[in-house]
């Protein structure tokens, strides 16, 4: 059960992780909406007076549009605008789609929607929950319905904006859409691709994201940049988010692990020999130390690694930044005017635990399901559950042999039992988690003694009449035998293929 139980440690703390991330991400997002909106309110207020007066003296009617539209769950709610059509029986009998040269709007109804102004009412949507300031815009119930149940389902997940990636591309939505066919215009033309990018947004949605969105939407709002092409990419993952992604977050990661990593070493450092620095100058040092690893790091470009994902030589960067610091900060130490203030031997401890930190922080993931799985491989089993798989080779097609039968939808069904190599240097060796059980001589004996049911061929470079050998000694047993070499060489002839063709 060896690798079904990694596997299974594995997407459990990423589950933990999914979960407790998606609880944080909402709770801020809730949080900068219920702030936003209200200093909204209260500071746009003047705005919405002189609107008010606009509307008033412009055309007879209410200042104010209520309207029905499908929010989260499905649950109707009124959305807020200021009006900008007139208050006459056709405004609201005609089509729920507003097209261009719309003989229902207003003049100072046309300057407001031309403006995004009649919008910003839906503060108070925000402010009681619901709506949201990004988010797909909140449709029309009838139109609503007309969604397929797994378009409905994903975006109704989520609270509606104000504003959204769909809504900043089509922010001229209005001159798309002919008055004579503005309904047939919007399912064929405009609501497919609005769709398709609200759903987007539901995926990958953050709150670094929406502040691209937000940000975006009041760029596109002045006169002079209207008509410019906002790029998707640039709005799902635009400069704030980049920013704060790749540079801040990384940033005060590192200095706050540094400025942890420097104090113990000095806590330790004092119960073993006199430090007597006072208080004060000694917390400036540890700043000083850890904003100095921060900046070197975010300037070797350490934040742009995607992490979750890093091959362990990327440690070898860490390594490096840490002892640039070192030697800055020993340098700095040993030329200060009034004499040096740390002991050389402190500085390098503090490195070499920033570096731990660092590693730690990157890593994370990876390690807490290393020793978990490290610890359910120590237990004591008596047998394993699941088909018993022998993997015969612990080289490249070994290793793509284990990772084909944990990633695999049939996983839970097979349980590898170890791995034999006639590399005598690999003998008692752990090799992707398992054990060397022995060499191809043994797999006879290992299959009865195993109760192996599955044997994964897994060697490419052999004589002829080693594989003769090999092949018979799998064949000969009660196993099955499956051959992962063939694959690699299908693989193998066909990227040949492609490279001559180019």
């Amino acid at each position: 059960m060896e690798s079904n139980e990694k596997g299974t440690s594995a997407r459990t703390v990423q589950a933990l992780n999914g979960r407790m991330g998606l609880w944080v991400s909402k709770s801020v997002k809730r949080a900068f909406d219920i702030a936003g909106s209200f200093f909204g309110l209260v500071l746009l207020s003047p705005l919405f007076l002189i609107t008010a007066v606009h509307i008033r003296r412009d055309t007879p009617g209410p200042v104010y549009y209520r309207g029905p539209r499908a929010g989260r769950g499905g649950r109707v709610f009124q959305i807020l605008k200021f009006r900008t059509m007139y208050e006459t029986p056709e405004s609201y009998s005609g089509h729920r789609i507003t097209g261009q040269d719309d003989g229902r709007v207003t003049p100072v109804g046309e300057w407001l929607r031309r403006t995004k102004l009649n919008e910003l009412p839906q503060l108070w949507n925000v402010l009681v929950g619901e709506m949201s300031f990004v988010g797909p815009r909140p449709e029309d119930p009838e139109i609503a319905a007309k969604w397929s149940e797994e378009v409905r389902g994903e975006i109704f997940s989520v609270r509606p904006g104000i504003t959204s990636p769909a809504s900043v591309i089509f922010r001229d939505e209005q001159k798309l859409l002919k008055h004579s066919s503005v309904m047939d215009d919007y399912f064929q033309s405009v609501l497919p691709e609005k769709l398709r990018l609200d759903q987007l947004y539901v995926r990958h949605h953050t709150l670094i994201g929406d502040l691209d969105v937000i940000f975006m939407t009041l760029i596109i709002l002045l006169p002079g940049l209207r008509q410019s092409v906002v790029p998707e990419t640039t709005l799902y993952s635009g400069a704030v988010y980049n920013f704060c992604r790749r540079y801040l977050s990384w940033f005060i990661l590192d200095t706050l692990t540094a400025f942890i990593a420097v104090s113990v070493t000095g806590v330790l450092w004092r119960t073993a020999a006199p430090l007597d620095l006072g208080l004060e100058f000694a917390a400036s040092i540890a700043l000083g130390i850890a904003l100095l690893f921060g900046i070197i790091n975010t300037m070797l470009g350490l934040g742009n690694v995607p992490w979750r994902q890093a091959p362990a030589i990327h440690v070898v960067e860490l390594a490096f930044s840490t002892s640039l610091v070192v030697g800055v900060a020993a340098s700095v130490n040993q030329f200060w005017p009034n004499g040096h203030f740390l002991p050389f031997g402190m500085i390098v401890y503090s490195g070499m635990l920033s570096f731990f930190g660092f590693v730690i922080i990157r890593y994370r993931e990876r390690l807490i399901t290393g020793l978990a799985t490290r610890w359910i491989q120590t237990r004591k089993q008596t047998s394993l559950i699941g088909e018993h798989v022998l993997v015969v080779g612990a080289g490249r097609c070994g290793k793509l042999a284990t990772w084909l039968i944990e990633n695999s939808d049939l996983a839970p069904a097979f349980s590898i039992a170890g791995i034999v190599d006639d590399d005598f240097f690999k003998q008692r060796y752990t090799i992707n988690g398992y054990p060397v059980l022995g060499t191809t001589h043994d797999i006879s004996a290992l299959v009865e003694k195993k109760n192996i049911g599955l044997i994964v061929f897994a060697i490419r470079n052999l004589t002829p009449a080693n594989k003769k050998r090999i092949l018979a000694q799998c064949r000969d047993s009660q196993a099955r035998l499956l051959m992962i070499p063939d694959l690699l060489t299908v693989l193998d002839e066909y990227l040949m293929k492609q490279i001559q063709e180019e």
